[in-house]
């Protein structure tokens, strides 16, 4: 038994996750690793069986035991059920948050805690501090890959209990250790978008299990510019395939989507990205997850509370105030923000702590 105690790190088949086990074993730590198959597919858009493939290549190189776990089950009813429902209902679902939630720090850590582990870490870009009796969460030093957006919906009480190795460095800083460490995947490409879809084209995925429901395209004077499969296949601020374009009468700004009516099934486009209807100042949120109590007990006593939110996650913080209102937050932005989307989510940020956030809806 090492001095620091078993720690059970995910093997997601990737670099970060390789080199976060070979820096837990500098660390002192006794390592072993679980690789999660959460989705299964024939189809080869999912890279599932060469991630599990890969994960063992790695474990074998590091010198580590790897155990497997099938979360398929949990993955397709707490996830993938659940973004189904929101897309149904005219919403934009962020799973890789939901499955963090629910599966990466929820039924892993379960499951690693069984097999004997103190601890269990990730190959996440993001920090912990313990502060005032409670662990905070804290960016990635590096800025272009921090990952507490999607981190920021997880329970705070296991915070405690993970360890984030590469938090504290760079890619290239990442990618340069694995080479030199002789790690299989050293150069293996970031994974894109979600398992389940891959590279797959999202909207032909998402028809065999939501059937189209045609409707019209229209513009705010109400003319009629197209026909659409279904409001569940676009995005609020989405610019691609709305199968619209060279319009006689209109300029030859692009289109983008501005609204989804759900009550007349109507996709509302408009031109340009510096359309009004495409920026705005205010957000709500509800569904809070917060992380950090002092933030949360001061909302609580009614404070306006100077602060910095993100809408998406490759958007910059930008600075806001935020107060409680209703069943959730209200933040309303110095400056205006592009395509706050409903059911995407509001991240809250002081200086690089991440205070929590919750599901956007333009009214609650």
């Amino acid at each position: 038994m090492s001095k620091n105690g078993m720690v059970m790190i995910a093997m997601s088949g990737g670099v970060d996750s390789a080199v976060s086990a070979a820096k837990l074993i500098e660390s002192g730590y006794d390592v072993e690793g679980l690789h999660m198959t959460n989705w299964k597919d024939d189809e080869p858009y999912c890279t599932a069986s060469q991630d599990l493939q890969d994960a063992k290549n790695a474990c074998r190189e590091i010198g580590i035991p790897m155990h497997h776990v099938d979360f398929s089950h949990e993955y397709r009813r707490d996830v993938f059920d659940e973004s189904l429902e929101e897309l149904r209902i005219g919403l934009t679902p962020n799973p890789d948050i939901l499955c963090n939630q629910m599966i990466k720090f929820d039924s892993f850590i379960q499951h690693a805690k069984r097999l004997g582990a103190q601890k269990i870490a990730t190959g996440h870009y993001a920090r912990t501090k313990a502060a005032d009796n409670q662990t905070l969460l804290l960016k990635g030093i590096d800025d272009n890959k921090d990952q507490t957006y999607f981190l920021h919906g997880i329970n705070a009480d296991v915070l405690s209990d993970v360890v984030f190795p590469v938090g504290s460095m760079t890619k290239d800083e990442v990618r340069n250790y694995a080479y030199k460490k002789g790690l299989p995947n050293h150069d293996k490409p970031d994974s894109t978008g979600i398992c389940f879809i891959g590279e797959r084209p999202f909207k032909s995925f998402i028809q065999t299990f939501l059937p189209p429901m045609p409707g019209n395209i229209v513009t705010e004077e109400g003319e009629i510019l197209g026909t659409h499969d279904g409001l569940m296949y676009f995005t609020l601020g989405q610019r691609k395939d709305i199968g619209i374009g060279g319009l006689k009468n209109h300029s030859g700004d692009p289109w983008y989507v501005a609204d989804k009516r759900m009550n007349s099934n109507e996709l509302l486009v408009v031109q340009g990205r510096n359309h009004n209807k495409l920026w705005q100042k205010q957000a709500f949120a509800k569904d809070m997850n917060w992380l950090n109590t002092e933030f949360s007990e001061r909302l609580l006593k009614g404070e306006k509370i100077p602060c910095k939110a993100k809408c998406r996650y490759r958007q910059t913080d930008a600075d806001c105030e935020i107060e409680l209102f209703n069943d959730g937050v209200k933040v309303i932005f110095d400056e205006a923000q592009w395509a706050i989307t409903d059911g995407q989510y509001l991240v809250i940020y002081l200086n690089d702590c991440c205070m929590g956030g919750g599901k956007i809806f333009s009214e609650i």
